[in-house]
């Protein structure tokens, strides 16, 4: 049982509910706190310790997950005056599955390192839906040592755990892995829409699209156009799936890193501005393959 020592976690919302749920639901005690506290009800009647800070998880807890919305959420909730770092116990990991700045992940990893912890950043891919199945995918950054420590946990809310390298990495792929998505979105929203306005079936379309050379994830997963394929969010008026907003928010992370690192990215630039147009026209809380409808709308103007 001495794997069964308390879990903290923090952040309860779209995805860190889910994520803590599978973490009691392998038999793991958890100890919780969030901004919000009603969020955390639910756990206190599935059993869990509910606390009053992120300081008092760091003072029950050995090991702690934070999934939160951005680097300032981040930053307040480790080194806040009432955050993690506060109180940390010496030895103890620290895993944050947040999408935040590469550079963000590595000051906080130094801030715990100076407190005797150990940070590692291991951001998610897959969705809301994948947090429900537990069939995440983890990009780990961080001591290679302490990577097995960590697979341990995030066994319990994905299928995949990939150890990508120090600090800082499992930004960097989760970064990259986004731009080229919302890229290869727009992509196949233009050429659906393009295809339509020349007569084309969209159904017809697609599965053109899906046995050649343009096929990729958005055109064959997750077609962007209304009535091409069910159980996507547009097949239902793009609710649910991967908020405009928060593309936008992780295109701006591709954009600040390709400044630092003096890489020229001119499709995720001007997918980030579209994406940000998008957030402005009253597409923020749509899934992020209603850029198609957005298209749509401009060429009407």
């Amino acid at each position: 049982m001495a794997s069964k020592t308390p879990v903290g976690f923090i952040g309860l919302g779209n995805m860190g509910n889910p994520m803590a749920r599978n973490l009691v639901k392998h038999g793991y005690p958890v100890v919780v706190y969030d901004v919000f506290p009603e969020a955390c009800k639910e756990f206190q009647d599935l059993g869990a310790q509910v606390t009053e800070s992120p300081a008092d998880v760091a003072e029950r807890a050995d090991r702690i997950i934070t999934m939160l919305p951005s680097s300032p959420h981040a930053q307040e909730v480790y080194t806040g005056g009432n955050g993690i770092l506060k109180k940390v116990k010496k030895g103890s990991l620290l895993i944050d599955s947040s999408t935040i700045d590469p550079s963000v992940s590595k000051e906080l990893a130094k801030a715990a390192e100076n407190m005797g912890a150990v940070f590692m950043d291991a951001p998610v891919s897959g969705g809301v839906g994948a947090a429900l199945a537990g069939n995440l995918t983890f990009m780990v950054g961080g001591v290679e040592q302490e990577f097995n420590a960590a697979k341990e946990l995030l066994t319990c809310m994905g299928s995949n755990v990939v150890y990508c390298g120090e600090v800082g990495t499992g930004q960097a792929a989760k970064i990259c892995n986004n731009m080229l998505l919302a890229i290869s979105m727009i992509g196949t929203a233009e050429a659906m829409n393009l295809g339509i306005r020349l007569g084309l079936d969209p159904k017809l379309l697609a599965k053109i699209l899906n046995m050649s050379s343009g096929r990729c994830w958005s055109s064959d997963t997750y077609n962007p156009v209304p009535g091409v394929m069910e159980g996507v969010p547009s097949a239902n008026n793009y609710q649910g799936g991967f908020g405009t907003t928060l593309m936008a928010k992780d295109l701006g992370l591709a954009q600040i890193s390709a400044t630092n690192t003096k890489t020229p990215v001119p499709l995720g630039s001007q997918a980030h501005q579209i994406y940000r147009m998008m957030c402005a026209k009253g597409y923020a809380v749509k899934d992020f393959s209603a850029v198609f409808q957005f298209l749509r709308e401009e060429e009407s103007l």
